[in-house]
């Protein structure tokens, strides 16, 4: 369980440190969005005291035209009283991309036209920047109004952007981390049981010959019969762990008697105080399924009930099915799942169970979704009344 708290954790931090770099750019942006505006401000001052300087001495001046020209960047507009627009700089009709597609003919240029002055003028009032006034001798005033240039209004959105990007960079990275991660754990979980059906098939055909041999002296059937019954569990559960890590075969299966089939095995195994209860409203439900996997996932999840119940109670085993999906639900009147858990209970290494490894739902898992394309959950679990887990597979 550990490992999927310091899991979660990582999650918090990675995003706990992208929110700091995301204020930290807006901190240091901030400063720099207020200092340019500051000048573009003292320069949107000087160019409306130049301008006033030329009406007022009415002589023009090389040295004040120049800091009016000058002005390549700072969108200005100077209007009398009535709004008339009487001068304007640096305010574009087309962007960087129609420049481009005018270059190439693609589209014709575009006139800076009275009605386009007008609303560049209305868009600029409502900035939030008060005009400069400009004092002309005969007591009337006229108004320099400004916006803020195109590298400043680039920067305003800098940080956003970054962050934007960290946040980005940092999803991919937590994704591909992750897929790596799994596809260790996945390929160390297939090694495990590979190796250890390959460890179990000698000591299985040796008591398969210790078997015969013993039937040939004639040895107690019953004893027999009861070492036969041990032999062949052995050899199922090698065949389970043989069959992970690679592409099981699937066949035409009637998963009424698949459930059935489960049922008898686990009886017989379980304490007597158990009984497993199937239900189902349709008993010719055809298939495509591994029939020993699911045989696994069946025992895997009556096994976790029965350790729930304490080894008493009663296991409903639910089959229905709809156009497209055959949907079995095993309930148990057992303690409940752990809220603590219950996120992560089909994750390797997560049990209630004091000795248990917490593998056996990760497997079910993993049978269920990657070899038959279905889906397994938990449908409901209450503490002290019991656990429903939901299995959906597809008819076709």
């Amino acid at each position: 369980m550990d490992i999927y708290v310091k899991k979660q954790r990582w999650k918090f931090i990675l995003i706990a440190a992208a929110l700091l770099i995301g204020i930290i750019s807006l901190f240091v942006t901030n400063i720099l969005v207020n200092e340019l505006e500051n000048e573009e401000r003292e320069k949107a001052e000087l160019m409306a005291k130049a301008i006033d300087y030329q009406i007022n001495n009415n002589t023009p001046d090389p040295f004040v035209s120049k800091i009016i020209q000058d002005n390549n960047s700072i969108p200005v507009m100077l209007v009398d009283e009535k709004n008339q627009i009487l001068l304007y700089r640096n305010f574009q009709v087309y962007t960087k991309i129609d420049s481009f597609l005018i270059s190439f003919g693609i589209i014709k240029p575009k006139a800076i036209t009275d009605g386009f002055l007008k609303k560049q003028l209305s868009k600029v009032k409502n900035n939030g920047y008060d005009p400069i006034e400009v004092n002309l001798p005969n007591g009337n005033k006229q108004l320099v109004y400004y916006k803020d240039s195109r590298m400043l209004s680039r920067l305003r959105f800098y940080p956003l952007y970054q962050l934007g990007f960290i946040t980005v960079f940092i999803i991919i990275a937590y994704f591909i981390f992750s897929s790596s991660r799994r596809s260790e754990q996945n390929q160390v979980w297939a090694g495990m049981a590979k190796e250890a059906a390959h460890q179990l098939g000698t000591p299985i055909s040796s008591l398969m010959a210790w078997l015969e041999l013993l039937k040939e002296k004639k040895i107690e059937t019953d004893l027999l019969n009861k070492m036969e019954k041990d032999i062949f569990h052995l050899e199922t559960i090698t065949d389970r762990f043989s069959k992970i890590g690679s592409l099981p075969e699937l066949k035409q299966t009637n998963i009424y008697n698949l459930l059935n089939d489960a049922v008898f095995y686990l009886e017989s195994r379980f304490p007597k105080k158990i009984k497993i209860i199937v239900l189902a409203k349709e008993k010719n439900i055809i298939i495509k399924a591994n029939t020993v996997l699911l045989h696994w996932v069946i025992e895997n999840i009556c096994k976790n009930s029965v350790d729930s119940m304490k080894g008493s109670g009663e296991i409903l085993i639910e089959l229905n099915s709809n156009n497209s999906h055959v949907i079995i639900n095993i309930s148990d009147k057992g303690d409940g799942i752990s809220p603590s858990i219950a996120k992560n209970i089909f994750k390797p290494g997560v049990t209630s169970k004091k000795r248990g490894w917490g593998l056996g739902l990760s497997l079910s898992k993993r049978i269920i979704e990657e070899y038959h394309k279905g889906k397994i959950s938990v449908l409901r679990s209450i503490k002290g009344v019991g656990t429903t887990f939901a299995i959906k597979l597809p008819k076709k």
